[in-house]
C-alpha cells in the first residue's frame, strides 16, 4: 500500500496519507504571544488548510488529541473556539490532556486523524 507524505522535512511530515486515512503532524498557532482563543483559531485554520491539501475536511475528522499547556486555565477558552469551528453532527473521537509543550509560548497543540473525502 502506498504511503503519501506531504510537506516533509528531515524530522517530520505535516501530512501522511495511508489507506484512506490522513494523519496530520501536531499543529500550533503562529502567534505564541496570543491568547488561548487566538492560538486555537490559528491552529484550527492550519488544520483546515492541511486537510484540504490532503483531500479531506473537518467534516471527515476521525480523532483529535488536544494538548493544553494549562488545562485549568485554557480548557474553557479552547472549547469556546472549538465549538464554533466544528459543524454539528461531525464530532470526532477526542481526548484533551495537559502537557509540557516544546516552546514556552505554545498554549495548545492538536494532533488530527481524518478520513479522505
Amino acid at each position: 500500500m502506498v504511503i503519501q507524505r506531504q510537506l516533509t522535512n528531515e524530522r517530520m511530515s505535516q501530512i501522511v496519507t495511508h489507506n484512506g486515512v490522513v494523519y496530520l503532524g501536531g499543529q500550533v498557532g503562529d502567534d505564541l504571544n496570543a491568547s488561548i482563543e487566538q492560538q486555537t483559531r490559528e491552529t484550527l485554520g492550519s488544520i483546515e488548510r492541511l486537510l484540504d491539501l490532503a483531500g479531506s475536511s473537518k467534516e471527515h475528522l476521525l480523532s483529535v488529541t488536544i494538548y493544553l499547556k494549562d488545562i485549568d486555565a485554557h480548557f474553557k477558552g479552547m472549547n469556546a473556539v472549538w465549538d464554533q469551528w466544528l459543524p454539528k453532527g461531525v464530532a470526532p473521537a477526542r481526548a484533551t490532556v495537559e502537557a509540557k509543550l516544546c516552546e514556552p509560548g505554545i498554549l495548545v497543540e492538536l494532533s488530527v486523524t481524518a478520513a479522505l473525502k
